[in-house]
């Protein structure tokens, strides 16, 4: 058997010409006019010498890709091949260009199956992520197509082959390697009659592009979460209640969390004094504090340098009573979020209302979602915030039992993986034996990721010890959840039939 270990992949030398000559006729026997001149051939190296690969098998000549870099709006979207190699002459190439545009790729007949051409698109990848470039492009051929041309327009023919019903050994290859169909190209190569002279656009984004601005960037990609899982203990007044947070706040920020999530009704305490009331009528009371209780957290954001989520507290709004947090950022700014479902127990008990407000709030982070408890069981409202742009998903909570935590924590999981998001979920724990309807807490607190290979095997990047006083410090990587989206073993987001079913805010 003969030995194909020794595999290079070089930069295109002048010197090559004669074995790429050989290999291009091999290579185009049905299409004579695609080989290239020496002075082609030789231009290219001269304008982008990075651009232009060779692949070698036991030092013999096997194939190559060709490429250039296009300032891509000044071509239409129909454009031909001539048009965006300037007539063969590659003046089109600019150094400033945001497109690494493929003009040639082929490998020998006789080095065929065994997957060189993979490796040059991945040294194309390379590139492009490598000079920061916005994507990668090229007209791809369709040589079956004259076969069915008479029956098919080409859409119907890219999509049965879409679907496996007609097998196209380029096309096929091409979709294989991430590259995806954006547009049929009439009259896109003069002389390609196996395809009608048709084409497909295809395109690769870099999902690592960042657009040249003026002022520096200001969003984070390691974000540091800090999580306080709550005692439950009696609290003379407000001011004892917001020193023990202080205290929490102080610990995080230490540690530069950027974020501190604090639990959901973790000013409970602050009932026991009204016991003599009926429930309904205690927890209203209690709606009387959280107007100072979010501007002293906003005083600690802005002095301790960090993004307070505060859990959630009971607020009368027009007479009626919801269960609501807010995001005090550490610019200042301050936003609102409501509980969108009232457990039972709460509206029956404390006649609490469903909020009516959802969505994705921008901080310097990024975007983040936050859903109260109850909500994380319901996983529209998590699609909605993942359409929004969300990349970590906040959870305040608040379970009596066992069998509740468990409940939340589920429903986290499985949108930190159908959403390919990060969560965080934080809860109370103790007694309050002198306050009624919240006798009891159960919580551990964690920082679930997705299940891929870039995250823990478990989803599971830190956990707190359970029923247990602590803070939890974390460490995610946004990066690593783009490279998810477009590199995972699967694409929950990307593989949704929105053709068939989609989810979508009534107001």
């Amino acid at each position: 058997m003969k030995d194909f270990e020794n595999i290079e992949l070089v930069y295109l030398k002048n010197e090559d010409y004669d074995d790429l000559l050989q290999a291009m006729i091999e290579a185009y026997s049905k299409l004579p006019d695609m080989v290239w001149g020496r002075q082609q051939v030789e231009k290219l190296i001269k304008i982008f010498p990075e651009g232009q690969a060779a692949i070698k098998v036991n030092g013999e000549f096997a194939g190559c890709a060709l490429s250039i870099i296009v300032d891509y709006e000044k071509f239409e979207n129909n454009h031909k091949y001539t048009a965006i190699t300037g007539n063969y002459s590659f003046n089109t190439h600019t150094d400033d260009g945001d497109v690494l545009y493929g003009i040639e790729i082929f490998i020998r007949p006789k080095h065929r199956g065994m997957r060189l051409g993979r490796r040059l698109y991945d040294f194309r990848k390379e590139l492009c992520e490598r000079l920061n470039l916005k994507s990668i492009a090229f007209g791809g051929r369709i040589p079956n197509y004259h076969k069915y041309s008479s029956e098919l327009t080409p859409k119907e023919y890219i999509e049965k082959v879409k679907k496996k019903e007609i097998h196209d050994p380029v096309l096929d290859f091409q979709m294989s390697n991430d590259f995806h169909p954006t547009k049929v190209l009439k009259a896109y190569l003069e002389g390609d009659n196996e395809s009608d002279e048709y084409a497909v656009l295809l395109e690769w984004d870099n999902i690592y592009y960042e657009k040249t601005h003026k002022k520096a960037a200001v969003i984070k990609t390691i974000v540091r979460l800090g999580l306080i899982q709550w005692q439950m203990r009696t609290y003379k007044d407000i001011d004892d209640l917001m020193q023990q947070a202080e205290f929490f706040v102080d610990a995080v920020s230490g540690y530069r969390s950027d974020f501190a999530l604090f639990p959901e009704f973790f000013n409970a305490p602050l009932m026991a004094g009204n016991n003599h009331l009926s429930e309904s009528d205690a927890i209203r009371e209690l709606a009387g504090y959280t107007e100072v209780i979010v501007q002293r957290f906003s005083q600690l954001a802005i002095s301790y340098n960090i993004n307070i989520i505060t859990g959630s507290m009971p607020e009368l709004k027009d007479g009626l009573l919801y269960n609501a947090g807010y995001l005090c950022k550490r610019d200042g700014n301050i936003e609102r979020f409501e509980k969108i479902h009232a457990t039972p127990d709460e509206r029956k008990v404390w006649g609490m209302q469903g909020g009516n407000s959802i969505k994705a709030f921008d901080t310097d982070c990024g975007k983040i979602g936050i859903l109260i408890c109850y909500d994380i069981e319901f996983p529209e409202l998590g699609r909605i915030l993942s359409d929004e742009g969300m990349d970590i998903l906040f959870v305040p909570f608040l379970t009596d039992t066992q069998n509740g935590y468990s409940r939340v924590r589920n429903c986290a999981q499985a949108r930190a993986i159908e959403n390919e998001c990060y969560v965080a979920i934080a809860g109370s724990v103790g007694n309050l034996p002198r306050v009624h309807n919240m006798d009891i807490q159960y919580a551990q607190s964690m920082v679930i990721t997705p299940c891929d290979f870039a995250f823990p095997v478990n989803g599971i990047k830190a956990e707190a010890t359970p029923n247990t006083e602590m803070i939890l410090i974390a460490d995610v990587d946004i990066s690593l959840l783009r490279e998810l989206h477009q590199f995972g073993s699967v694409n929950n987001l990307l593989n949704r039939r929105l053709d068939l079913y989609d989810v979508k805010k009534l107001k």
